[in-house]
């Protein structure tokens, strides 16, 4: 039987992204905590007005007649949060097409758990307070951060199981849908039909250029940012957009595996062979190229990107978001009441 190397065993291929989710979650919840806790010490020191006036230092973005003028706060809440969800979405299709969302059997149990974790505190929430002032409120504690239970495991190392691991994931991926669903239908003001049917072509031209086999990232990127310009136009939270963009991310590489090893080989055996230093260029970027493509763009971007939203955007929103200011007065608040104990 020949020799299978431990790095090539297909359980250690699907945990390898798994591995490396939870090894950037664990450490960017770690900085999101000392962010946070930064924002809160600031936000209730003498230097609390300016802290509050940071943040809505306006920032001018456009080009001629088209400016939006918005302060800085708007930028991180919906113009780096979408980048966010965008993630999120990501994440949400990897586990669709192949993780723990992939089969019901297997995605029963977490989506459940989620299910649970989200209407409960709702409605503890709204027994504490019930539909007076401020009924919107329940949303605040059905939300849940992956970021920092996977840090708390962190501190636990091995002893905590594998599979306890890929349950709270894919716990916290079904729990993002949720939360989508809930800031689409419910957190969201009246809709502007027309810029939704505009961001909704959007969409639809982002499908037909993943069907076309489009490649180009900068016509994506395009694309993408004028349909969180609609998005935005419809009144509809742009993060929606985000999510939605990152489930159409194409999750199968443009290239199979078959076709790359016959294309390598060619290449190689031609590279080889001649002695042309333009040729060998051209063959070089075809290697580059078909090595690139045999990868798809769901990995590519989420590789790229998860690193970027754990130590920079999600550190950024919690240094925006979390300088609240204590007031002990407050404690005793139904609104206050609610959500501590949801």
């Amino acid at each position: 039987m020949p020799h299978q190397s431990h790095n090539n065993l297909p359980v250690r291929r699907l945990l390898s992204p798994l591995r490396r989710f939870l090894q950037i979650e664990s450490a960017s919840g770690g900085v999101l905590l000392v962010c946070a806790a930064i924002a809160l010490i600031i936000a209730n020191s003498p230097w609390a007005a300016a802290y509050h006036h940071l943040w809505q230092t306006p920032l001018v973005v456009g080009i001629g007649q088209f400016v939006l003028d918005q302060p800085l706060e708007f930028w991180i809440n919906d113009g780096l949060m979408a980048i966010f969800f965008f993630v999120v979405g990501l994440e949400i299709k990897r586990e669709i097409v192949d993780g723990e969302l992939s089969d019901w059997r297997k995605a029963s149990l977490p989506v459940i758990g989620a299910a649970g974790g989200m209407l409960a505190p709702a409605l503890v929430y709204l027994t504490f307070h019930g539909l007076g002032a401020h009924p919107r409120g329940w949303g605040i504690p059905m939300a849940t951060d992956i970021a920092f239970v996977v840090g708390i495991m962190a501190l636990f190392g091995p002893r905590v199981p594998a599979g306890l691991k890929v349950f709270l994931l894919a716990l916290a991926i079904a729990d993002d849908i949720g939360a989508v669903l809930v800031i689409a239908f419910v957190y969201t003001d009246q809709v502007a039909v027309n810029w939704l049917a505009i961001g909704l072509a959007g969409l639809a031209l982002t499908a037909c250029m993943n069907r076309l086999g489009v490649r180009s990232l900068f016509l994506y990127v395009a694309v993408g940012m004028g349909i969180w310009l609609a998005f935005l136009a419809a009144r509809v939270h742009p993060t929606v957009a985000g999510v939605i963009l990152g489930l159409l991310t194409p999750a199968a590489p443009f290239i199979a595996l078959p076709r790359m090893r016959d294309s390598l080989e060619q290449n190689l055996e031609q590279l080889a062979d001649d002695g042309q230093s333009g040729r060998q260029h051209a063959l070089l970027e075809a290697i580059a190229w078909t090595a690139r493509e045999a990868v798809s763009p769901l990995a590519r971007l989420e590789h790229a990107l998860h690193p970027i939203v754990g130590f920079i955007i999600m550190p950024i929103f919690a240094l925006a978001n979390a300088g609240v200011a204590i007031d002990i007065g407050w404690l005793t608040h139904p609104v206050s009441l609610g959500v501590a104990a949801g």
